[in-house]
Protein backbone atom coordinates (compact mmCIF):
# COMPACT_ATOMS: atom_id res chain seq x y z
CA UNK A 1 0.00 0.00 0.00
CA UNK A 2 1.04 3.54 -0.58
CA UNK A 3 0.58 6.82 1.36
CA UNK A 4 -0.93 9.81 -0.61
CA UNK A 5 -2.01 13.11 0.66
CA UNK A 6 -5.15 15.33 -1.20
CA UNK A 7 -3.64 18.80 -2.17
CA UNK A 8 -5.19 21.83 -3.85
CA UNK A 9 -4.09 22.95 -7.51
CA UNK A 10 -3.33 26.75 -7.72
CA UNK A 11 -6.40 27.80 -9.42
CA UNK A 12 -9.29 27.00 -6.85
CA UNK A 13 -10.57 30.08 -6.29
CA UNK A 14 -11.32 29.31 -2.69
CA UNK A 15 -9.82 27.03 0.58
CA UNK A 16 -11.08 23.30 0.38
CA UNK A 17 -11.12 22.18 4.41
CA UNK A 18 -9.91 18.96 3.75
CA UNK A 19 -6.98 20.09 1.67
CA UNK A 20 -3.38 19.59 3.14
CA UNK A 21 -0.37 21.29 2.64
CA UNK A 22 0.65 25.23 2.70
CA UNK A 23 2.49 27.00 0.14
CA UNK A 24 3.05 26.62 -3.87
CA UNK A 25 2.27 23.64 -5.60
CA UNK A 26 6.10 22.78 -5.56
CA UNK A 27 6.60 23.68 -2.09
CA UNK A 28 3.46 21.14 -1.32
CA UNK A 29 4.88 18.71 -3.58
CA UNK A 30 8.42 18.95 -1.84
CA UNK A 31 6.77 18.62 1.67
CA UNK A 32 4.60 15.53 0.59
CA UNK A 33 8.25 13.94 -0.93
CA UNK A 34 10.08 15.01 2.55
CA UNK A 35 7.75 13.52 4.28
CA UNK A 36 7.27 10.36 3.09
CA UNK A 37 4.13 10.55 0.64
CA UNK A 38 4.33 8.38 -2.45
CA UNK A 39 2.10 10.30 -4.57
CA UNK A 40 -0.88 13.29 -4.18
CA UNK A 41 -4.03 12.79 -4.97
CA UNK A 42 -4.87 16.66 -7.09
CA UNK A 43 -8.06 18.82 -5.84
CA UNK A 44 -8.42 20.90 -9.11
CA UNK A 45 -11.60 22.62 -9.90
CA UNK A 46 -10.25 23.91 -14.08
CA UNK A 47 -8.46 20.62 -14.77
CA UNK A 48 -7.84 22.64 -18.56
CA UNK A 49 -5.66 25.11 -16.74
CA UNK A 50 -3.49 22.87 -15.18
CA UNK A 51 -0.18 23.29 -17.22
CA UNK A 52 0.59 19.26 -17.40
CA UNK A 53 3.99 19.29 -19.08
CA UNK A 54 5.19 21.49 -15.68
CA UNK A 55 3.23 19.12 -13.38
CA UNK A 56 4.55 15.50 -14.62
CA UNK A 57 8.17 17.91 -14.70
CA UNK A 58 7.59 18.59 -10.52
CA UNK A 59 6.16 15.34 -9.93
CA UNK A 60 9.10 13.52 -11.42
CA UNK A 61 11.47 16.03 -9.78
CA UNK A 62 10.39 14.85 -6.31
CA UNK A 63 9.56 11.26 -7.04
CA UNK A 64 5.91 11.26 -6.84
CA UNK A 65 2.91 10.05 -8.55
CA UNK A 66 -0.46 11.11 -8.94
CA UNK A 67 -3.09 8.50 -6.87
CA UNK A 68 -6.37 10.25 -8.21
CA UNK A 69 -7.72 13.58 -9.76
CA UNK A 70 -10.64 14.59 -7.54
CA UNK A 71 -13.80 16.01 -8.11
CA UNK A 72 -14.11 17.87 -5.10
CA UNK A 73 -13.01 21.27 -5.86
CA UNK A 74 -15.32 21.21 -8.41
CA UNK A 75 -18.21 21.41 -6.18
CA UNK A 76 -17.02 23.18 -3.38
CA UNK A 77 -15.22 25.89 -5.00
CA UNK A 78 -17.45 25.89 -7.87
CA UNK A 79 -20.45 24.87 -7.30
CA UNK A 80 -20.56 22.35 -9.61
CA UNK A 81 -22.66 18.86 -9.44
CA UNK A 82 -23.55 16.38 -11.64
CA UNK A 83 -27.08 16.43 -10.15
CA UNK A 84 -28.38 20.37 -9.87
CA UNK A 85 -31.27 21.81 -9.94
CA UNK A 86 -29.76 23.58 -13.01
CA UNK A 87 -29.70 21.74 -16.13
CA UNK A 88 -26.94 24.14 -17.46
CA UNK A 89 -25.06 23.49 -14.43
CA UNK A 90 -25.05 20.12 -14.33
CA UNK A 91 -24.28 20.23 -17.86
CA UNK A 92 -21.40 22.18 -17.00
CA UNK A 93 -20.34 19.17 -14.61
CA UNK A 94 -20.45 16.71 -16.82
CA UNK A 95 -18.34 18.70 -19.21
CA UNK A 96 -15.87 19.18 -15.98
CA UNK A 97 -15.95 15.22 -15.33
CA UNK A 98 -14.31 14.68 -18.97
CA UNK A 99 -11.88 17.40 -18.44
CA UNK A 100 -10.33 15.43 -15.16
CA UNK A 101 -10.46 12.57 -16.77
CA UNK A 102 -8.77 13.98 -19.50
CA UNK A 103 -5.98 15.41 -16.63
CA UNK A 104 -5.85 12.05 -14.89
CA UNK A 105 -4.71 10.28 -18.04
CA UNK A 106 -2.70 12.81 -19.17
CA UNK A 107 -0.81 12.43 -15.61
CA UNK A 108 -1.25 8.96 -15.31
CA UNK A 109 -3.17 8.66 -12.54
CA UNK A 110 -5.55 5.75 -12.19
CA UNK A 111 -8.42 7.15 -10.58
CA UNK A 112 -10.73 9.85 -11.05
CA UNK A 113 -13.02 10.55 -7.21
CA UNK A 114 -16.89 11.54 -7.32
CA UNK A 115 -17.83 12.30 -3.95
CA UNK A 116 -19.91 15.31 -3.22
CA UNK A 117 -19.38 16.47 -6.56
CA UNK A 118 -22.43 13.98 -7.51
CA UNK A 119 -25.07 16.40 -5.89
CA UNK A 120 -28.47 14.82 -4.29
CA UNK A 121 -31.43 12.99 -5.64
CA UNK A 122 -33.60 15.67 -3.48
CA UNK A 123 -32.11 18.86 -5.45
CA UNK A 124 -33.50 16.70 -8.61
CA UNK A 125 -36.43 15.04 -7.45
CA UNK A 126 -38.37 12.47 -9.88
CA UNK A 127 -35.65 10.35 -11.98
CA UNK A 128 -32.58 11.68 -9.99
CA UNK A 129 -31.46 8.25 -9.84
CA UNK A 130 -31.82 7.26 -13.30
CA UNK A 131 -30.13 10.06 -14.15
CA UNK A 132 -27.01 9.63 -11.98
CA UNK A 133 -26.98 5.86 -13.22
CA UNK A 134 -26.70 7.23 -17.13
CA UNK A 135 -24.45 10.12 -16.11
CA UNK A 136 -21.68 7.85 -14.80
CA UNK A 137 -22.24 5.26 -17.10
CA UNK A 138 -21.65 7.51 -19.94
CA UNK A 139 -18.62 9.16 -18.34
CA UNK A 140 -17.49 5.35 -17.59
CA UNK A 141 -17.39 4.42 -21.01
CA UNK A 142 -15.39 7.51 -21.92
CA UNK A 143 -12.91 6.98 -18.87
CA UNK A 144 -12.36 3.53 -20.05
CA UNK A 145 -11.28 4.76 -23.25
CA UNK A 146 -8.79 6.66 -21.59
CA UNK A 147 -7.75 3.53 -19.01
CA UNK A 148 -9.22 5.18 -16.32
CA UNK A 149 -11.65 4.10 -13.50
CA UNK A 150 -14.02 5.79 -11.54
CA UNK A 151 -13.89 5.89 -7.85
CA UNK A 152 -17.68 6.73 -6.15
CA UNK A 153 -17.40 7.94 -2.23
CA UNK A 154 -19.74 6.32 -0.17
CA UNK A 155 -20.23 9.48 1.76
CA UNK A 156 -22.35 10.16 4.91
CA UNK A 157 -26.06 10.69 5.03
CA UNK A 158 -24.99 14.42 5.99
CA UNK A 159 -23.44 15.10 2.88
CA UNK A 160 -25.15 12.34 0.58
CA UNK A 161 -28.71 11.11 -0.11
CA UNK A 162 -27.52 8.20 -2.36
CA UNK A 163 -24.86 5.56 -1.44
CA UNK A 164 -23.92 6.08 1.96
CA UNK A 165 -22.51 3.20 3.12
CA UNK A 166 -20.65 -0.17 1.22
CA UNK A 167 -23.74 -2.08 0.92
CA UNK A 168 -25.39 0.17 -1.48
CA UNK A 169 -22.76 1.58 -2.92
CA UNK A 170 -22.68 -2.24 -4.17
CA UNK A 171 -25.94 -1.97 -5.24
CA UNK A 172 -25.58 0.73 -7.21
CA UNK A 173 -22.63 -0.24 -8.82
CA UNK A 174 -24.74 -3.36 -10.06
CA UNK A 175 -27.18 -0.54 -11.18
CA UNK A 176 -24.25 1.61 -13.57
CA UNK A 177 -23.60 -2.10 -14.33
CA UNK A 178 -20.20 -0.80 -15.69
CA UNK A 179 -16.21 -2.51 -14.82
CA UNK A 180 -15.00 0.72 -15.10
CA UNK A 181 -16.70 2.41 -11.79
CA UNK A 182 -15.66 1.34 -8.50
CA UNK A 183 -16.20 2.83 -4.79
CA UNK A 184 -14.33 4.50 -2.73
CA UNK A 185 -14.29 4.04 1.24
CA UNK A 186 -13.16 6.70 3.64
CA UNK A 187 -12.39 6.01 7.19
CA UNK A 188 -14.16 9.03 8.13
CA UNK A 189 -17.77 7.99 6.54
CA UNK A 190 -16.93 4.25 7.71
CA UNK A 191 -16.91 5.71 11.12
CA UNK A 192 -20.71 7.24 11.12
CA UNK A 193 -22.13 4.74 8.50
CA UNK A 194 -21.36 0.98 9.11
CA UNK A 195 -21.00 -1.61 12.06
CA UNK A 196 -17.42 -2.56 11.45
CA UNK A 197 -14.03 -1.02 10.82
CA UNK A 198 -13.04 -3.80 8.45
CA UNK A 199 -16.15 -5.57 6.93
CA UNK A 200 -16.87 -2.63 4.59
CA UNK A 201 -13.39 -3.18 3.12
CA UNK A 202 -13.61 -6.76 3.50
CA UNK A 203 -16.68 -7.23 1.77
CA UNK A 204 -15.84 -4.56 -1.66
CA UNK A 205 -12.54 -5.88 -1.79
CA UNK A 206 -13.98 -9.34 -2.50
CA UNK A 207 -16.46 -8.06 -4.80
CA UNK A 208 -13.61 -6.72 -6.95
CA UNK A 209 -14.63 -2.96 -6.56
CA UNK A 210 -12.35 -1.50 -3.78
CA UNK A 211 -10.88 1.37 -6.04
CA UNK A 212 -9.37 3.86 -3.79
CA UNK A 213 -9.30 4.63 0.00
CA UNK A 214 -9.22 8.05 2.11
CA UNK A 215 -8.12 8.21 5.50
CA UNK A 216 -9.42 10.45 8.40
CA UNK A 217 -10.13 9.68 12.08
CA UNK A 218 -13.68 9.89 13.06
CA UNK A 219 -13.34 13.33 14.44
CA UNK A 220 -11.90 13.89 10.70
CA UNK A 221 -8.28 15.06 12.06
CA UNK A 222 -5.26 12.65 11.28
CA UNK A 223 -5.19 9.25 11.93
CA UNK A 224 -4.00 8.25 15.84
CA UNK A 225 -5.92 11.69 17.29
CA UNK A 226 -9.29 9.85 17.32
CA UNK A 227 -11.05 6.11 17.94
CA UNK A 228 -11.01 4.21 14.69
CA UNK A 229 -8.99 1.39 14.98
CA UNK A 230 -6.46 2.07 11.90
CA UNK A 231 -4.64 -1.22 12.97
CA UNK A 232 -7.46 -3.26 12.45
CA UNK A 233 -8.16 -1.61 9.07
CA UNK A 234 -4.80 -1.78 7.74
CA UNK A 235 -4.53 -5.85 8.69
CA UNK A 236 -7.77 -6.44 6.77
CA UNK A 237 -7.10 -4.25 3.37
CA UNK A 238 -3.47 -6.57 3.77
CA UNK A 239 -5.17 -9.57 4.02
CA UNK A 240 -7.89 -8.92 1.31
CA UNK A 241 -5.08 -7.35 -1.03
CA UNK A 242 -5.49 -4.51 -1.68
CA UNK A 243 -2.13 -2.65 -2.72
CA UNK A 244 -3.32 0.69 -3.68
CA UNK A 245 -3.47 4.41 -2.50
CA UNK A 246 -4.37 5.34 1.19
CA UNK A 247 -4.97 9.01 0.65
CA UNK A 248 -5.71 12.10 3.79
CA UNK A 249 -8.63 13.73 2.88
CA UNK A 250 -9.28 15.11 6.28
CA UNK A 251 -9.93 18.38 8.08
CA UNK A 252 -6.37 21.09 7.75
CA UNK A 253 -6.07 21.17 11.81
CA UNK A 254 -4.28 22.21 13.51
CA UNK A 255 -2.63 23.31 10.19
CA UNK A 256 -2.51 21.84 6.98
CA UNK A 257 1.47 21.08 6.89
CA UNK A 258 0.97 19.44 10.53
CA UNK A 259 -1.88 17.37 9.45
CA UNK A 260 -0.45 16.28 6.84
CA UNK A 261 3.23 14.98 8.25
CA UNK A 262 1.20 13.23 11.43
CA UNK A 263 -0.91 11.30 8.90
CA UNK A 264 2.62 10.02 7.23
CA UNK A 265 4.10 9.44 10.40
CA UNK A 266 1.60 7.60 11.94
CA UNK A 267 0.40 5.30 8.41
CA UNK A 268 3.86 4.45 7.64
CA UNK A 269 4.45 3.17 11.31
CA UNK A 270 1.42 0.90 10.51
CA UNK A 271 2.52 -0.19 7.38
CA UNK A 272 6.09 -0.89 8.32
CA UNK A 273 4.64 -3.33 10.81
Amino acid sequence: MKLSLAIQTPEVPRVVPVALLSGSLEEKLAKAAQWGADGVELMTSQPRQIDVIQLKGLLDKYRLSVAAAASGAISLAMGFTLLNADPQVAQEARLRLDELIDLAAALGAPFVTIGSFRGKLAWVGEGAREKLIETLRAAAAYAQTRSIRIALEALNRYEGDIVNNHSEGLAFLDEVDHPAVGLLLDTYHVNIEETSWTTPFERTMQAGKLFHVHLGDNNRLPPGRGLIDFTAIIKTLRQVGYTGYLTAELLAKPDPDTAARETLTYMRSLLEQ
